[in-house]
């Protein structure tokens, strides 16, 4: 199929050189470049996706292919349908399709169907290209759109792309193209964008679907986003990072009814030794109810003694924390075996962490300095530094650069209900600082 563009001066300029000259404005030239495997990318008019999809596309490394999953608007053609074959024409040239990665996929599914009419007056595919051509002029494409259809159905033509990919030996990057919530008021699409952008940040593709249905969250790409997390999962990925969300309202400024957008980047990141070590701790002994030993090989950051918190987070909210004010262990392996434990099984705010709940926790282990004495709140920092605040035996700790935490008289709060200590009783501050690991 050779097609022609349907969008062009609607979405974006008709005209080459004014169509250059906007995503120019829109794209960061000096933006460090990631490996990624694939993104999250929203397929609106420029004027009010375009700095959203600028930003996420800038961080991007190229490579040779970029498959594209769009949703299908329209209703016409087949429900998952791929073109195989053939060029997309834009203002700024045409772009081919990727015959044999695209036909190979096509040879491996069992639910894809070779269709161009499906994407003949679709449009969540098309204005993507533009942006690539910015800055890959020859790149080559898979696009595929998809519709209605089971989420089992979507996890399978994740699976096969990444089995093509994988047969084909072929450098290619993962675009989903989709827009979040759709004509709600501001604040409330933002809310539950942050429910549905959580799962993803997670790469849940289960979650984002129940989040979606239960928070009825008008996200057109829900299908693309879940292949593409399988697709992602299965060729190594690890984590995602959301580049920028922002709404039609911060272009119109009628927040009254906006639609949400979304740039996600997901990329496969070694985790650091000190927070494998957490997780390993913690799936032994969830699962079998056993004890690791430290590691025979200890890396620098393992045998030094200091206190150490290991922190759980379970879809953007904590789910446990322990840790120790100054060192019980030999070294910081030890400590972190201890505290991993004991932050997912013994923190009093929170249940046991279930077999069930492993696949959806972020860790950090926050390693701390010695405590030096303080005194004088003014030389308090509740970005850098940690608080103890100590009376008699009583003592309670917070860890700098907490969510919602931006005053020195709210890290001494939060401390002081810690302990238990009343206002007025006569304390000792002690300031520290953490190594973070994530």
């Amino acid at each position: 199929m050779d097609r022609q563009p349907v969008v062009a001066g609607q979405f974006y300029p008709a005209s080459a050189s004014q169509l250059r000259a906007m995503i120019e404005q829109m794209v960061d030239e000096e933006a460090e470049k990631q490996d990624v495997i694939g993104l999250v990318c929203p397929h609106a008019g420029y004027v009010y996706s375009g700095p959203v999809a600028g930003a996420v596309i800038s961080r991007v490394k190229f490579k040779d292919t970029f498959i594209i999953l769009g949703p299908n608007h329209t209703g016409r053609g087949k429900p998952l349908s791929i073109t195989a074959k053939g060029k997309w024409q834009t203002p700024l040239g045409d772009v081919e399709v990727d015959a044999e990665l695209a036909g190979h996929l096509l040879s491996l599914t069992h639910h894809l169907q070779e269709d161009d009419a499906a994407q003949l007056f679709e449009h969540s595919i098309e204005v993507q290209l533009p942006f690539l051509q910015y800055f890959q002029p020859d790149i080559r494409i898979v696009p595929i759109t998809l519709s209605f259809a089971s989420i089992d159905a979507y996890k399978e033509i994740g699976r096969e792309i990444a089995r093509a990919i994988g047969d084909t030996g072929r450098e290619a990057v993962i675009m989903a193209s989709s827009d979040m919530t759709h004509y709600e008021p501001h604040d409330i699409a933002a809310r539950k964008d942050r429910q549905a952008i959580d799962a993803i940040l997670h790469l849940d593709e289960d979650e984002l679907f129940r989040r979606v249905e239960e928070h009825h969250i008008s996200m057109c790409g829900v299908a693309p986003v879940a292949s593409l997390i399988v697709a992602a999962r299965e060729l190594g990925a690890t984590s995602a990072e959301l580049v920028r969300y922002q709404t039609s309202g911060d272009t119109s400024g009628d927040y009254s009814a906006v639609v949400g957008y979304a740039g996600i980047i997901i990329k496969a990141v070694a985790m650091h030794p000190l927070v494998q070590l957490a997780r390993d701790t913690i799936e032994a002994y969830v699962n079998e109810g056993r004890v690791l030993s430290p590691p025979r090989e200890l890396t620098p950051e393992m045998k030094q003694k200091a206190g150490v918190f290991v922190s759980l987070h379970k879809f953007g909210e904590l789910r446990g924390c322990i840790g120790t004010f100054e060192p019980t262990q030999p070294n910081v392996a030890g400590e972190i075996i201890s505290n991993a434990i004991s932050s997912a099984t013994l923190d009093p705010r929170f249940p046991p962490v279930a077999p069930e709940e492993l696949r959806d926790l972020e860790y950090s282990v926050d390693v701390l300095t010695k405590p030096r004495p303080v005194k004088d709140e003014k030389e308090l920092d509740p970005k850098k530094y940690g608080v103890i605040v100590e009376c008699g035996f009583r003592r309670g700790l917070l860890l700098p650069d907490l969510e919602g935490v931006d005053t020195v008289n709210q890290q001494v709060d939060i401390c002081c209900q810690k302990a238990g200590i009343l206002p007025g009783e006569p304390v000792n501050l002690y300031a520290f600082e953490v190594k973070r690991y994530k």
